[in-house]
């Protein structure tokens, strides 16, 4: 069985390759149940999500330990680890590190929904959440638009003007932003990956045209956007799932806001072209993921094969 780190995990999961895989991967599809959710502590938030994926070479599950607290000690939230098997003798063949798979096959999900959902165009992105997630996906959304200008926004400025500066290093027009509600109307993309229990995004905002991508909340306690931002917005999720786990759309969904029959489409659907993404440049697209079990999969089955069969 092998184990494969996350520095090699990275270096597997280049974002040029995971792309093009997980629209090949939500395209065939696999069997995918939802994952479970455990509270571990109700005063923390601590949370262990398991989740359990399979198609007819490989089955998987990802183990994921969710501490929010963990940022008071300078701690990553997120802690997990991908088991891949085979599946069709059960075989145990890989233990993948878990967080750099999450994060990678996360931000490529979005900038993958993006390239249905944002304009062609696209030249400004805004990121607001500097932390594990958040600090990829400008890498992953370089590899879909030709994006000339990142703006960076985090509560804690320090993390904001430390992820601009390494992404100054590597060649990448990059700054923080002090006034949030400018930012948004300044950008064509904004990515919002935070622990936000509250709306930090204002749909009165998101000018026309603009792509919003939620990535953060994954429970119907957190949230990220307002009202108004369903309201003004074609609506999206990665898997319907999203529509029974996120805040930002239980919330509204509650409220009478958003039906969820109204929601245009799934990611599967869009890579198979079953629903139309953007139809023309001034409409407003929000994109809400959750994390899909098949996306794990898919990683993992990558980093396994070039693994097992490096490129010379």
């Amino acid at each position: 069985m092998l184990t494969i780190n996350a520095e090699d995990t990275a270096t597997l999961l280049a974002f040029d390759d995971l792309i093009p895989a997980l629209r090949k991967g939500f395209i065939r599809g696999a069997s995918t149940p939802n994952r479970h959710h455990h509270t571990l502590d109700d005063t923390t938030d601590a949370t262990l999500l398991v989740m359990p994926s399979w198609d007819d070479r490989y089955l998987g599950v990802k183990l994921v330990d969710v501490f929010p607290a963990n940022s008071v000690s300078g701690r990553p939230a997120l802690s997990s680890a991908f088991i891949l098997a085979s599946a069709s003798t059960g075989e145990h063949l890989a233990v993948i590190d878990g967080n750099e798979l999450t994060r990678r096959r996360t931000v490529a999900t979005s900038a993958l929904a993006a390239s249905y959902l944002a304009r062609r165009g696209s030249t400004t992105h805004l990121i607001v959440g500097a932390g594990h997630i958040g600090s990829l996906a400008a890498e992953a959304y370089r590899s879909v638009f030709d994006i000339q200008t990142v703006l960076i926004y985090d509560q804690f400025a320090a993390n904001a003007e430390r992820l601009a500066e390494n992404l100054r290093q590597k060649g990448i027009q990059a700054r923080t932003a002090d006034d949030l509600a400018s930012a948004v109307a300044n950008a064509d993309i904004i990515t919002c990956a935070t622990l936000a229990t509250e709306p930090i995004i204002r749909g009165q905002w998101l000018q026309p045209g603009a792509h919003l991508d939620l990535i953060g909340s994954f429970r119907p306690n957190m949230r990220e956007s307002d009202d108004q931002c369903i309201i003004r917005s074609n609506v999206y999720v990665d898997t319907p799932v999203a529509l029974e786990e996120s805040g930002d759309l239980t919330q509204p969904i509650a409220d009478g806001i958003l039906d969820a029959r109204s929601v245009a489409g799934n990611l599967p659907q869009l890579c198979r072209e079953e629903v139309h993404g953007r139809q023309d440049s001034n409409q407003i697209t929000l994109f809400k993921a959750v994390g899909s079990g098949l996306a794990d999969l898919t990683s993992a089955a990558f980093v396994y094969d070039a693994a097992l069969h490096p490129v010379s």
